[in-house]
């Protein structure tokens, strides 16, 4: 199915208004894209003629349970950082159905770089929850080994990722691996340099690379406006490859969307883009506040398409689903939520020195200074708890 969206507001200027150009009257016009979509937000399975998808009974109960327990986890965490527990939580609340459709798109052999938001993907990977937690915590530099779920640390630095996603997924055609790359990132991180240039070298080296994009619609407090004249999809176009803008609160459209890229991209047909329209419920971290930049009538509207809600509502029409197993996964959640709370606090704070272990190999004059400079200043508490 093909619905008109409101995802590209029309771009606000100063001045006279803009003349009418070609470029005006295209099939597109502002405010109007392509949208796809299998299942709306009244929970009805729709079609599309391009993506199709089938999934059995036990698999949608799969999907959901991803979504609940993934909002469960992150539920959790806000509350860990609020508390205390954490120093910082940056929530996917809203973004279940992107990330879970996305994530369960995957196969074994596939790699994904994600930003620091993508906790659905990670537990569609098998990464334990409880090692998400540990960098925000401030006890380790990251909690898992990539290379035991195909699934890189975290990264924070906005749209680097990509690089190491376009570079990763080269090697991988040179070796002649069935498998591809899957990078994240979001709507603001389109405006990096970064992004751009993993643009260039996946098309150039027709890399098996996907690149999905969740256009949460906020870049902290910058409006997708601001970001972009055109849909976030559309700029595939310029770099040779496809892009396509699937409705990220469909979690069956973001799956079969993400299969049919993956698939393409293992047998070599390029890269591709995926513009995942959803929206960031909760704030951009827990150090933000978004009732300073947007209203509650956005958020109200958009309760209205909630990820889980909409396939909650076809497991409930189409009796795939019953009290019992809603009321068996809500005590999972609970489960899930107070291993969560117990892991965090039962993490071991890290040793005083060992932020300067493994800089560099053979070790620097610069860091050993540092190091010293540091026993000084924590032996200084000590000496002064001996003067009391």
């Amino acid at each position: 199915m093909t619905v008109e969206s409101t995802a590209a507001r029309k771009p606000r200027r100063s001045g006279a208004k803009r003349s009418t150009t070609a470029r005006d009257t295209k099939k597109q016009p502002a405010g109007q894209t392509e949208l796809v979509q299998l299942l709306t937000p009244e929970g009805e399975r729709v079609e599309h003629p391009e993506y199709a998808i089938d999934p059995t009974p036990e698999e949608l109960r799969g999907l959901y349970r991803d979504m609940v327990l993934t909002r469960r986890f992150d539920a959790e965490a806000t509350t860990l950082q609020r508390q205390g527990e954490l120093g910082l939580w940056a929530s996917l609340l809203g973004q279940e159905a992107a990330q879970i459709g996305s994530g369960r798109a995957l196969n074994d052999a596939d790699y994904v770089f994600p930003t620091y938001r993508e906790h659905g993907v990670a537990w569609c990977r098998g990464v334990d929850p409880t090692n998400l937690l540990g960098m925000f915590r401030g006890v380790n530099h990251g909690g898992w080994d990539p290379n035991s779920n195909n699934f890189h640390l975290y990264t924070i630095v906005i749209g680097s990722q990509t690089l190491h996603a376009t570079g990763y997924a080269m090697g991988v055609a040179k070796d002649g691996a069935d498998a591809a790359v899957l990078a994240y990132f979001g709507d603001g991180a389109s405006s990096q340099g970064d992004v751009a240039e993993s643009f260039t070298f996946s098309a150039v080296y027709n890399a098996p690379v996907v690149f999905f994009c969740q256009n949460n619609q906020w870049a902290i407090s910058e409006p997708t406006e601001k970001q972009t004249r055109v849909p976030l999809y559309q700029r595939a176009q310029g770099f040779g490859f496809p892009g396509v803008r699937v409705d990220g609160n469909d979690v069956l459209a973001c799956l079969a969307v993400t299969k049919a890229a993956l698939e393409r991209a293992r047998t070599g047909q390029g890269p591709m883009l995926i513009e995942a329209f959803t929206y960031r419920m909760g704030a951009h971290t827990t150090s933000d506040d978004p009732t300073r930049y947007r209203s509650p009538e956005e958020r109200e509207l958009w309760e209205t398409k909630d990820p889980i809600l909409r396939l909650r509502t076809l497991l409930t029409r189409e009796g795939l689903a019953d009290d019992a197993y809603f009321a068996d996964l809500e005590e999972e959640s609970d489960a899930l939520a107070k291993r969560v709370r117990d892991a965090v606090r039962a993490m071991p704070d890290p040793e005083d020195m060992a932020m300067f272990e493994h800089i560099y190999a053979d070790g620097h004059a610069l860091v050993d200074e540092e190091r010293a400079q540091f026993a000084e200043y924590q032996a200084s508490f000590v000496t002064a708890e001996e003067g009391i």
